[in-house]
C-alpha cells in the first residue's frame, strides 16, 4: 500500500503545476511561488529557532492565530514558519505575518520535496492543525528527529473508517506523531483507534480567536452598505448545491418584503457559479466586491470578497452556516456564535459534532432539517427581536464558557518540548 501511495504521487507530479495554473485563473495565489510546492526555496534560510505551524486552509489559519500569538509571546527568540496548502489560507496567514512570522507553501507529500523542505527550514518542532497529516511528511520528521504534533485535532467517524481501509499506511503515520492534542473526548478516542499515541484533550482553539473592534466596525460599515434598517441574514460558507436549495426554498417561502439575503460561498472559485444561479432565476443581486450601497429593491448580495466572513456575521441579524444542508460535515459555527449572531445549522455537522450539539443544547444555535425549514426559521427569527436577543445572549455565554484551549494546549506542548 505504501508503494502504491508513492507511485500515485509520482504519477501525478507532472500534472500538478498545470492544476495550480488552472486554479490560479480565479485565485491568483495558486500561481505564486510554485517551486515551494516541490521543496524549492529561492533564498537561503537565515532564520534560526523556527517553530513551524501548518494551517492548510482558511479555517485552520484562523484557528492558529491564538497559538501564533502565544509562540511569539512566550518564545521571544523564535520565528514562526506558517505554511499552507490553499490560496485562501495563505491570504489569511498574511494578516498574521509580523517581523517574526514567515510564510511558505507546504510541499506536496513526495519524499524529495518534504526532505528539501525540512532541510531548508530546519524547524525545532512542527505543529499540524486539525487533520492535516501526510505519511511522507510525518515519516521524514521522524527520521530527522523533528517532533511533530497534531493539535486542535478532530477526526470524524467517517474519516476514521477511511483511515481503517488504509491502515498499513495510516497507523504508522499516526503512531509516529510526537503527540496529539484533540478537541474533544470523542475525537481523542477515534484518534487513538487510528493509531495515535500520547493523546490529550485540550479543547477547540476556535473558541479563543479574538474578535477585535475592527471586526465590529467592518460589520457596521457592511450593514450600512446593505441597508442599515432592513432585516438581513447571511448564508455563509455555503458549498456546492446548497445555494440552489436555499434560493428554491426562498422562492416558495418569501421573507419579509425588504429582507436582504447575503450568500457567501465557501470557495472563491465558485463566486461566478453562484452569480449564474441568481441570473438564471432572474434575481437582482449586488456583488460585495463592488463595495457600493445595495439598492432598496435588490434583495440579494453575493459575498464575493475574501477575509470578511466575521464582518458578514457582525452585519447580519441571523446567520446560517453552510456545508450542513448536504452531507459535507458543516463549516465553523463558532465564528457567528462568537459575534453573538443567532445561528442556524443544518442536519450534517459531523466536522463540528460536539460543538454543534452543545451549542444547540445551550440555545446558542438552532438546527434545521432542510432548506425549507431553514427559510421558515429565518422568517420567524426576523419577526421576533426578543427571541434573537435571547439567542445573542446565549451565544456569547456559550462562547465564553468554552474558552481556554490555548492555555491548555500550551501547557501540554511545553511539557513535551523542553
Amino acid at each position: 500500500m505504501r508503494t502504491l501511495y508513492q507511485f500515485l504521487w509520482h504519477a501525478a507530479l507532472p500534472w500538478l503545476p498545470l492544476r495550480l495554473w488552472w486554479r490560479g485563473r480565479r485565485e491568483p495565489g495558486y500561481r505564486e511561488k510554485i517551486g515551494e510546492r516541490f521543496g524549492r526555496y529561492p533564498a537561503a534560510n537565515t532564520t534560526t529557532d523556527i517553530v513551524w505551524i501548518h494551517a492548510v486552509s482558511l479555517g485552520e489559519t484562523r484557528a492558529a492565530a491564538p497559538l501564533v500569538d502565544r509562540v511569539l509571546r512566550e518564545m521571544p527568540d523564535a520565528t514562526v514558519l506558517l505554511t499552507h496548502m490553499t490560496a485562501t489560507g495563505r491570504a489569511a496567514g498574511a494578516e498574521l505575518a509580523k517581523d517574526r512570522v514567515v510564510q511558505a507553501w507546504l510541499p506536496y507529500d513526495v519524499p524529495f520535496a518534504v526532505r528539501a523542505f525540512l532541510a531548508h527550514w530546519k524547524p525545532r518542532l512542527g505543529i499540524l492543525m486539525e487533520t492535516e497529516v501526510w505519511p511522507n511528511l510525518v515519516g521524514a520528521c521522524s527520521e530527522s528527529g523533528i517532533p511533530l504534533f497534531l493539535v486542535n485535532a478532530r477526526l470524524s467517524e467517517r474519516s476514521l473508517r477511511g483511515y481503517r481501509r488504509f491502515a498499513s499506511v495510516t497507523r504508522p503515520m499516526f503512531a509516529a506523531l510526537a503527540g496529539v492534542a484533540a478537541q474533544t473526548d470523542a475525537d481523542a478516542r477515534r484518534l487513538r483507534e487510528a493509531g495515535a499515541r500520547d493523546v490529550a484533550v485540550t479543547g477547540n482553539l476556535k473558541f479563543d480567536v479574538r474578535l477585535d473592534d475592527a471586526v465590529r466596525s467592518r460589520g457596521e460599515a457592511m450593514r450600512a452598505l446593505f441597508g442599515a434598517v432592513r432585516p438581513q441574514w447571511v448564508a455563509a460558507s455555503t458549498r456546492d448545491g446548497e445555494e440552489a436549495l436555499i434560493l428554491d426554498a426562498l422562492a416558495q417561502h418569501p421573507l419579509l418584503g425588504n429582507t436582504l439575503t447575503a450568500i457567501v460561498p465557501r470557495h472563491p472559485q465558485r463566486f461566478d457559479e453562484v452569480a449564474a444561479l441568481f441570473e438564471a432565476r432572474g434575481l437582482a443581486y449586488a456583488r460585495r466586491s463592488a463595495n457600493v450601497p445595495v439598492p432598496a429593491d435588490t434583495h440579494f448580495v453575493l459575498g464575493d470578497s475574501l477575509g470578511e466572513l466575521l464582518a458578514y456575521y457582525a452585519a447580519a441579524d441571523v446567520a446560517f452556516v453552510g456545508g450542513s444542508l448536504l452531507p459535507l460535515g458543516g463549516q465553523n459555527l463558532i465564528e457567528p456564535i462568537a459575534v453573538g449572531t443567532p445561528t442556524l445549522i443544518g442536519p450534517h455537522t459531523f466536522n463540528f459534532a460536539e460543538a454543534a450539539s452543545q451549542a444547540v443544547t445551550a440555545q446558542a444555535a438552532l438546527r434545521v432539517a432542510d432548506a425549507h425549514a431553514l427559510v421558515a426559521e429565518i422568517d420567524a427569527l426576523l419577526r421576533d427581536p426578543a427571541r434573537r436577543s435571547r439567542m445573542h445572549d446565549a451565544a456569547l455565554a456559550f462562547h465564553a464558557a468554552h474558552g481556554g484551549a490555548t492555555d491548555r494546549l500550551w501547557s501540554w506542548l511545553t511539557g513535551r518540548t523542553k
